[in-house]
This record gives structure tokens, sequence and C-alpha cells, in this order.
């Protein structure tokens, strides 16, 4: 039988040649752009942490209309400044032929075939529109009370106040246009030219009409888009391309390039020409080291900024710093810190655990001394309370005193008038995650010489034995009596939403967040062969009850296996702790799965609410095949790598390589691992190890190697009594 090699070769030449094109070419903006139950991703279109930020505005990927453009967003997910749409009217429009890209977006109306193009500078934006019919109209709308205004016939300016601060804009027009202005405290302007293309550039400032005219003059200087898009592009390259995949399919390459992309929407840097306004204090001030916002650190401390501590530890310190800023601004240390100020949103003082992280992986150029004193007095002297920012109450003290957050048995009325109303208590999820980053509080402690310190919060680190209910097997809630919640329900009860008890998971989660003292649950479990068997228990307990009663419940609890959540954040670490039980191939075989199963190149491919590189930073850690289980621990598990190959090019020029030999869907057990050479046991390594280079070698098989990582000497730092500091050194 003659064979036709032809397609075989060219099969083959696509497979060496894939790995060369350009990373930014495998990014797809439009993955996870149908929410599973929550919030869909956006196609933003921006620079990697940069101000101007830009999508089309509609419901989702699905949505067959697009209602407007903004001409920057506040935040992810927190709403748009300023509008612009091309047609004959501002009326939603059918859109096709859509292009996205992180660099450039267009698209095409299907009545008016009007085509939309947008590429991005830092703080300036560039459109540019194709009218068939040669009647170049744009609606210009403030979203919020407002002023729109022309500025001559070539530009037009306008400034929105919103959430007690103000956004500023200056854009320029291709050609004469002419202007009317209308409304009440939200202006309409429409802007009207004889030209079948009309182009606009304009400059966002959150200082001034004059700033953002500046801005423009700097980033974009003239009538070029191509230019600017080019440019744009290049800087995504730049960015990505300090990670370089190879192996794998071109599916996972589009998952692994999409999750990084998504890495660099948050923090924003809104330095203005070395200066910036802070919504912290209200005032502008004179700096030439960038200030950043934007930062949801409940989701982002678990892998968003290890990452970033990895990849761009200079900007790292930039961002640390402009927290301890907003603290001497405004007397607290922020939690969600976004454009305008504090954005109280979950719980726990998780900045204690990105400081304590940074600081061991070597970034030191912030204030850490101010920094400890903010963490300390969000810790002691400020309210714990989910959705809340101030000074201490009643069940605060009540925290201070006894070590656990009080839940309220049900029926009975609220007797703290700080609670949220909807939120509630969250008492074990508070008393779990202040436990953690109280144990972080601690360490910067130790390293900061505050001795006093380091003995209260080591002591406070231990709270989490106070909602560990033995009789029951997992962390429960208890009131100010100390009697456990009745009737006892880990997996559905706590109200709405498990707020009464957790926060958007149930108690099979929550029994696991215990990241800085593994040892100690384990030993609350009954020991590690006990902790393993709840553990295989955890990915084969069922819900009990239909899918559609648990996730009116829990919304945020997709992407099940058993009772695990692969779309909430306080799930990311649980695969990974078979690697403390001695069973690190079971590790390797449930990342695989997950992965599989939940981040695929579609529109449902994010399988929880992405929070701007809160989620997708799993992916990039888990695919490469290591991961950060405990921020504040500066080492790294290591799982089961999806790629044949991993540079990660360090900011200080040196390169990190992962090679995984053998490796293949099904070879996904590690047999043998060697670090810089040596070949060793554990299944773990320090960041020291890597982060002036290093070389990582694993042999792949299809066969589970049990005695790898086996033995107790080999497993990863797990106790609460480690010191960071002795891992971090050389």
């Amino acid at each position: 039988m003659k064979t036709n090699l032809l397609p075989l070769m060219a099969v083959a030449l696509a497979a060496a040649v894939s790995p060369l094109r350009a990373q930014v070419e495998y990014v797809d903006p439009t993955i996870g752009g149908v929410g599973v139950l929550l919030e869909p991703t956006r196609p933003t279109v921006h620079l990697p942490n940069s101000m101007v930020r830009v999508y089309p505005v509609r419901k989702d990927q699905l949505d067959d209309q697009i209602k407007s453009f903004p001409l920057t967003i506040i935040s992810h997910r927190l709403g748009e400044l300023f509008s612009v749409m091309p047609g004959a009217s501002a009326a939603p429009a059918a859109w096709d032929q859509e292009v996205t890209t992180p660099y450039y977006y267009s698209t095409r109306f299907d009545e008016s075939l009007i085509r939309t193009e947008f590429t991005p500078a830092a703080r300036a934006g560039y459109f540019r529109f194709t009218f068939p019919d040669g009647k170049a109209t744009l609606h210009f709308g403030n979203l919020y009370p407002g002023n729109l205004q022309a500025e001559g016939v070539n530009a037009v300016s306008g400034e929105e106040d919103f959430n007690d601060m103000k956004a500023f804009f200056y854009g320029e027009f291709s050609a004469p246009v002419k202007a009317t202005v209308s409304g009440g405290e939200k202006k309409k302007l429409v802007a009207k030219a004889d030209a079948k293309a009309l182009e606009f550039r304009y400059g966002i400032s959150f200082i001034s009409v004059a700033q953002a005219k500046k801005n423009l003059a700097e980033e974009i200087l003239a009538w070029d888009f191509e230019k600017i898009k080019t440019a744009a592009k290049n800087r995504w390259n730049d960015a990505l391309g300090k990670i370089k995949v190879e192996g794998g399919t071109d599916a996972q390459r589009r998952v692994f390039y999409t999750s990084l992309y998504r890495c660099y929407e948050r923090m924003v840097n809104i330095t203005e020409d070395g200066q910036y306004y802070s919504a912290f204090d209200h005032q502008v001030h004179q700096d030439a080291r960038p200030f950043y916002v934007d930062n949801w650190i409940w989701d982002m401390f678990h892998a968003l900024q290890p990452l970033q501590i990895l990849l761009n530890p200079k900007m790292e310190a930039d961002q640390l710093q402009s927290y301890v800023r907003m603290y001497e601004q405004n007397g607290l240390m922020p939690s969600f810190a976004v454009l305008w100020g504090h954005h109280p949103c979950m719980n726990a003082n998780h900045a204690a655990t990105w400081f304590a992280d940074a600081w061991f992986k070597g970034v030191r150029d912030f204030d850490v001394n101010k920094a400890f004193e903010g963490l300390r007095k969000n810790s002691l002297d400020a309210t714990l309370l989910p959705w809340r920012k101030g000074a201490k109450c009643s069940l605060d003290d009540f925290y201070n005193t006894h070590g656990y957050m009080p839940a309220l048995p049900p029926g009975e009325t609220e007797t703290e008038p700080q609670v949220h109303e909807r939120e509630k208590r969250q008492p074990v999820a508070v008393t779990l995650g202040n436990s953690f980053d109280d144990w972080c509080i601690a360490q910067l402690a130790r390293a900061t010489k505050h001795d006093a310190d380091y003995n209260l919060f080591m002591k406070r680190a231990h709270n989490y034995d106070h909602v560990w209910d033995a009789q029951e097997g997992f962390m429960w809630g208890k009131d100010a009596k100390g009697n456990w919640i009745e009737p006892f329900d880990p997996k559905f009860g706590g109200g709405q939403g498990g707020r009464e008890i957790y926060d958007e998971n149930n108690g099979y989660t929550y029994t696991w967040d215990v990241m800085h003292d593994y040892d100690g649950l384990f030993k609350l479990m009954g020991g590690r062969a006990a902790a393993e068997k709840k553990l295989d228990h955890l990915f084969r307990e069922g819900n009990g009850m239909s899918k559609f009663e648990f996730y009116a419940k829990f919304p945020d609890s997709t992407g099940q296996v058993g009772q695990f959540v692969m779309a909430n954040e306080p799930s990311f670490s649980i695969p990974y702790i078979y690697n403390r039980l001695g069973a690190p191939w079971k590790t390797q075989k449930r990342l695989r799965t997950l992965l599989e199963a939940f981040y695929t190149d579609n529109y449902f491919g994010i399988p929880g609410d992405e929070d701007g590189g809160g989620m997708t930073a799993w992916v990039v850690f888990t695919m490469m095949g290591f991961y950060p289980v405990t921020a504040g621990v500066p080492a790294y598990d290591l799982g089961s790598p999806v790629f044949d190959r991993v540079t990660i090019r360090l900011e200080n020029g040196k390169t990190i390589k992962l090679i995984a030999h053998n490796n293949s869907a099904d070879n996904k057990y590690i047999q043998s691992i060697k670090l810089n050479g040596q070949t060793m046991d554990k299944v773990w390594f320090r960041h020291a190890d890597i982060v002036n280079g290093g070389t990582l070698e694993l042999e792949m098989g299809n066969t589970p190697n049990r005695a790898l990582g086996a033995s107790p000497e080999s497993f990863p730092p797990s106790s609460a009594l480690i010191n960071p500091q002795t891992l971090a050194s050389p």
C-alpha cells in the first residue's frame, strides 16, 4: 500500500514551527466570555498593568448587541467611564466579524456595516471608525454625572464624577467635526463629519483635562493607528515572552497564554507625568515612583501576586509601596485597593500574606516597618468583619479575647449593627483567614525584630483550632457561649451562600483552609493517613441534592469534583495537599484532570469568576508544573507540567528551565527529579533555588512512582513553626 507522506510531513512541520509563533498570537480574549453562573471575562484591550482598558459593553460574548465602548474602565467588573458609539443613533447594535487580541480590537456592525477598531497606549487610546456611507457620526456620553464639551472643531473633552472622585479625558478627531451637546447632569455629545473614515485619539486622566491632553500628546504623537497597534503588540510580546512554552497542544498554548494575559490586567499604574491622584486622601501627589491601584487581594494573594513576584519583582515592589502609601494617606491598610479607594470586599487581612511572600522571596524595596505597622493595626485595631472597613466593634473585641469569630445561632437577630446585611459574619472563613494572615504578620515581626509581636501573632495564628469540631471532623461555627451551631451541616448549612458560617464555599472547602499549618490540621484530623482518606473523600462526595438546589445557594461553587470546587480561590491549594501526605502522584493526577475539565479554549473556558488574574494565575503555574501553595513560604510544590519545556526569563537576566522528558497526556506522573543537576526525592523546591536561574528536569511516565516524595523527610514545608527566612537563604 502506498502512503501519501505529504499530510504527515505538514503536521510534523507545523508541530516544529508552532512553538516559534509570537506568544501574543496564542491569546484569545474571548476564552471565558460566557460565565458558568456568575460573571464572564471581557475581551479587554490594554497594555500590561496600564490605565486605559477598553472592551465592548455587552452582557457576555453571546450577546449579539454592543451597547457602547468605554474610553476606559473603573475596574475589572466595577464599571466603565465615558462612552462612545458610532452610527446614526446611540442605540445598541448587532455586531459581527469581531477580532479580539490584547492589543487590537475590531468589529463590524450588521446594519450599518460600520467598522470600529481600537488600539491602546498606557494613558491614551486610539479608535478608528469606517463609515461606508461617508457620513461619520459618533455619540459620546457621560456614564456618571459630568460634562462633555467641544474644543474647537477638532477636539472634545469631558469629565465624570464617580464614587467621590473624578475622571477626565481630552480627545482629537482626524477631521473637522460639528459637535452638539445635550442632556442634564449626564451630557451627550454628537460629533458629525463628512468622512468615510474618522479616527479619534484621546488621553485619560484622574487629575485634570489638561493632564489628559498632555498624556495624549506624550503617548500618541501622530495620526498613525498602525504604529500604535504595532507598539502595543510588541509590549505584549515582551510581557508574555517572559515565559516560553514548548510542547503541548495548540489548545493548551491558547489556554496558557490567554491566562498569562489575564494576569496583567491588575494592578494598574495610575501615575501621570510624575504625579498621581490618590482617592485614599483625595490629593494629587508628586512622586516619580509608580502608584498602583486595583488589587483584589482576597483573590490574588494565592497565585497572581506570587507569579508577578517571580516575573516582575521591581513592579511588585512598587505595588507594595503603593499599599504602604495608601496606609499612610488613609490610616488603614487596604484589602481591595481600587481606583476610588477602599473597597472592602470579602474578608481577612490578606495584604499580610502578600507582603510576607514578597519579603521572603527577596523583594525588599518597600518600607517594611511601615507596612508591618499597618498590617498590625488592621489585625488588632480595625474590624475583621466581612465587607467592612474601619474601627473594631464588639465582635472584634470578642475575637481578640476568645480567638474566634462567634457564629449567630439560626433564628437569632443580629446583635452587632456593623455586620453587613447580606454578607453576614462568615465566622469560620474570618477565623481561618485571619489565622493565616496573623501567621504572616508574625513572620514579618520576626524579620523586623518585633519579638513581642511575634509571640502575640504566633498565638493568634493557631486560632483555627477554635473552629475545629473534633466530633464532626470539620471546621464549623460556634456561638459566643462556645456551643457548636445546630444543626450541623458542612455541605449545605450556613444560610444563603453559606455566609452565616463560611463564605462562597461550604465546610468541605474551608476545612482545608489552614495553609500555614497543614501539620497542625493533619493532627486534628487524626494523622496523615486519616487526612489522606478525608482528602480522597472530598473529591468523591456528592451534593446529596440536585445541582439546581445546590448552586442556588453556592453559585461560586461551580467546577465541582465531588465537593472540591475549582471555581473559587480557597480551593487552589487543595490538590497540592497530597504532596504533604506522601502521595504526590495523586496531586499529579488531579491537576491534569482539573485542567482538562475546566480550563478549555472556548467561551466556557473558565469555571468561575476570573477576578483579573485571580483565577488564571493558578492555571499559569499549574500548567508550568509548580505552584506556591502557601504565600509567605518561599517555596513551590511540584505538580504535573503540561508542556515539554518551559523557559522563564527573569528580570535579573537569568533563566529558569523546566524540562519534562517523555511528557504526554498519559505520561502525567513524575518518575524522577533533578534540580540544577542534583537528583532529589522531594516534590518541592525553594524560591532561592531558581531566583538566580536554574534547571528542573523531570522524567515522566504513565504509572505513578509511589515511592517518590513518600517519606516524611521529603514533604514540603507544612508547619506553622517553620522560619521562612531559613528557606530564603541561598
